[in-house]
């Protein structure tokens, strides 16, 4: 299946606030965004982008713009490569790239067999088999909890434990299956191991963290009426980052008169984006989406 990058009219429409600058794309993927955005930006401008997955950087690297540049980390990192006040926009699109949950080889899919990896770089960090075939009842559980908001994560704890005094996890689908045959709410529409395997891959790629670190570093690097453009795909991303752009309350003492005068650093100029009927229609994986776009004042 193709790879279709979500919201990409409007994301690069707020991203690009002039044509000349220095840009971020902080998730390559297949390069939707990036191509686009190479398309908007003059020939005098930069545009960076990034991603920890090998395949990704070497489909970048057809890209011929001399006003381009893929770096293989992650975008946690961008503080490295750039300086304080040096960047006019930096987009993220949150979403897994279809080409992972397509190639089973890559372990993100319960519907495919394949190796349970479910590392966005695989030469980094070890598969998800080496930490569910260890990790305790109770850690697998909150997990679930955490990361998936599912529900039964007990039983499902419970019951991967059980199967593992057995037999040792190795694929996707014998984890799917052994969550499908044992899920209580089977009449649901989405898959029994929808949840579970979110959350075991934000656990494994510790994705919370890095747009965290990511979104401090990102207020660093941009220039006054810079532009920050983020695409999440489920609440826990969305929470992060709207609570992150929130105004701060400074408290004085009591005797001066602004106590608790709000300091904003940033300005939301477009809240809950969403696709349109017809984009979601040409693309179900982006039914979730929700941009948020922010301006550093």
């Amino acid at each position: 299946m193709l790879h279709f990058p979500v919201l990409l009219e409007e994301s690069v429409d707020f991203l690009v606030n002039k044509k000349e600058g220095s840009y971020i794309d902080c998730t390559y993927g297949r390069g939707g965004h990036t191509q686009k955005i190479l398309e908007t930006i003059s020939s005098n401008s930069q545009l960076t982008s990034f991603d920890k997955d090998s395949d990704a950087i070497e489909h970048a690297n057809n890209i011929e713009n001399t006003n381009f540049k893929i770096i293989h980390d992650s975008f946690s990192n961008i503080n490295k490569y750039f300086s304080k006040d040096s960047v006019d926009g930096i987009l993220y699109d949150l979403g897994t790239c279809s080409t992972h949950f397509d190639d089973a080889s890559r372990g993100f899919s319960f519907r495919h067999n394949g190796p349970l990896d479910m590392r966005f770089d695989t030469k980094k960090g070890k598969p998800l088999k080496d930490w569910i075939n260890k990790a305790t009842e109770n850690d697998i559980k909150e997990v679930l909890y955490k990361y998936g908001d599912e529900k039964h994560a007990k039983l499902i704890s419970r019951n991967i434990v059980k199967y593992r005094n057995q037999n040792t996890l190795d694929s996707t689908l014998q984890l799917a299956n052994l969550i499908q045959d044992i899920y209580p709410d089977k009449k649901n529409k989405i898959h029994p191991a929808t949840k579970s395997f979110q959350a075991f891959r934000i656990h494994l790629n510790d994705e919370l963290t890095e747009l965290s670190d990511s979104l401090i570093h990102a207020k660093s690097l941009l220039k006054k009426n810079g532009i920050v453009v983020v695409i999440s795909f489920h609440s826990l991303e969305d929470n992060i980052v709207k609570n992150f752009f929130k105004a701060e309350i400074k408290n004085y003492p009591k005797d001066i008169p602004i106590n608790n005068e709000e300091f904003k650093e940033f300005e939301c100029i477009a809240k809950k984006v969403r696709p349109s009927a017809k984009e979601i229609e040409l693309n179900n994986r982006s039914r979730s989406a929700i941009m948020r776009v922010f301006k550093k004042l």
